[in-house]
């Protein structure tokens, strides 16, 4: 017969059962589990750092075309008809009229942050850039007219002021902390719209998408008005300034780039001194070290910055830097690659006198360089061509002449030969007439004659490392010979 449970255990049962299920919920809601389950938290994020975001709103002033209407790019236009937004300065739905000659036209918008709170603000360089006037709206609702302190082309980093103390303002991080993956948030003013917060994760560290910067690449959404505004870490603090955007179509397009604050924060310092930005140069052309190249010269992995061309009666040049040398360090950092050069020697006060590494035909040797200041780019001058004297092939199809004083001279150089015929191997290696060839396999070349000695002892059967000069620039050619 079946068993019979009384009315009185199954009540047990019951409320054992919902004690169970009362238990466990009351585990699973707990802060620590909460915690665990949901997304990050960005309300108290905004809520702490939104007042030191600014709006910035420029001005110009700008003739008007013949039919009495403002330029603006085609580009732009387009823009404003695609979302339905109306033509800054054209006839309105109730023909309002664009302003007269002369008088100030809304130029662009774009977003900022308070570094300290007698009311300095910084944003990019490109948000100011043109402007008459430049004006700074606050949280909440003040509008000031700023002065520029100074504005870098370069790191694209700018620093106004305007007359207001007791400002809120940002407190900045330790971008060597940053990690990818991190969560970050920015705060700005895309078109237009004040106080926009959008969230993402920090996708990669130190793009080389820049001369002297290295990027910061996140998924933020970042459109224009973001410009200038603050790129904000979990712990609130701002680790970067939102500068740029991967666009095909002008819009946001899951990738976005800022500029790491510590590098802003240091030419933000320079502009608030002197007005500008003092950066270190030494007169060097580079290029990248590919693994290959680092194999066949013996310097192993591909690391430190290929100097292509040195200046003429420049830093590097009076250091003894040459052609082909491979700079691995520069005052007393690791130049990992040759992005890594500009930005390292850019940091050195301008006459300071620094030591480099160079990895030379097999061997290190350190230089001593001072180091001058960044200047407009100058011309580049290129050797004239002469009449070629005669040339034997060698068993590379190589055939070479001796350089004459006067060449040695206009080239700045003091051996090498010169390229007269390149087949075969050397041809498919992209080797061509008028190359100078400065070293093969580490071995300097003085003379036609020394460069066939040296040759002809090569093992046939594997590759031939050649360094090249063509024009004012170096490389290094792998030449194989025929399978």
């Amino acid at each position: 017969m079946p068993t019979t449970v009384s009315a009185a255990a199954r009540r047990g049962f019951l409320i054992a059962l919902a004690s169970f299920l009362v238990a466990g919920a009351a585990a699973f809601f707990t802060p620590a589990a909460q915690a665990q389950s949901n997304l990050p938290e960005f309300a108290d994020l905004a809520e702490r750092v939104g007042p030191a975001v600014v709006n910035i709103r420029t001005t110009e002033r700008r003739a008007a075309r013949g039919n009495g209407m403002p330029e603006m790019d085609e580009d732009m236009l387009e823009f404003f008809r695609r979302f339905g937004l109306p033509i800054p300065n054209q006839p309105g739905p109730r023909g309002q009229r664009p302003q007269p000659d002369g008088e100030p036209q809304q130029r662009g918008v774009g977003s900022g942050f308070i570094l300290s709170a007698d009311g300095y603000v910084m944003t990019n360089a490109h948000v100011i850039d043109g402007a008459d006037e430049v004006f700074v709206t606050l949280a909440d609702k003040r509008e000031f007219k700023a002065r520029v302190i100074g504005s870098d082309r370069r790191s694209d980093v700018a620093l106004v002021k305007i007359d207001a103390a007791g400002l809120p303002s940002v407190r900045t991080g330790d971008v060597n902390r940053l990690r990818v993956g991190e969560w970050v948030i920015a705060i700005g003013s895309p078109f237009g719209l004040e106080n926009t917060v959008t969230a993402g994760i920090v996708s990669a560290k130190a793009r080389d998408t820049g001369e002297f910067l290295p990027l910061i690449q996140t998924d933020v959404a970042i459109n224009p008005g973001n410009s200038g505004g603050p790129l904000i870490n979990m712990r609130g603090e701002v680790v970067g300034i939102n500068s740029q955007i991967y666009s095909r179509s002008g819009g946001y397009m899951g990738i976005s780039f800022a500029i790491p604050i510590d590098e802003a924060t240091r030419v933000a310092e320079q502009l608030k001194t002197t007005g500008r930005v003092s950066r270190g140069r030494i007169g060097v052309s580079i290029d990248q070290v590919t693994k290959e190249v680092a194999e066949s010269i013996g310097l192993g992995k591909p690391t430190g910055a290929l100097v292509r061309s040195v200046e003429a009666g420049g830093p590097a040049e009076n250091a003894g830097v040459e052609p082909g040398d491979i700079i691995t360090r520069f005052d007393g950092k690791t130049v990992e690659k040759s992005g890594d050069l500009p930005r390292i020697v850019g940091a050195v006060k301008p006459g300071s006198k620094a030591t480099l590494q160079v990895f030379r035909r097999g061997a290190y040797k350190d230089l001593s360089v001072v180091v001058a200041e960044v200047e407009p780019d100058r011309a580049r001058r290129t050797a004239e061509a002469e009449t070629k004297p005669h040339a034997t092939t060698t068993t590379l199809g190589i055939g070479v002449s001796d350089l004459t004083e006067a060449q040695k001279r206009e080239l700045k150089l003091k051996n090498g030969v010169r390229v007269e015929v390149a087949e075969g191997a050397a041809a498919r290696a992209g080797l061509r007439e008028d190359d100078v060839i400065l070293s093969i396999d580490n071995t300097e070349i003085t003379s036609a004659k020394q460069f066939e000695s040296v040759v002809a002892k090569l093992d046939k059967s594997r590759a031939v490392t050649a360094l090249v000069r063509r024009g004012d620039t170096v490389n290094f050619l792998i030449i194989r010979p025929a399978r």
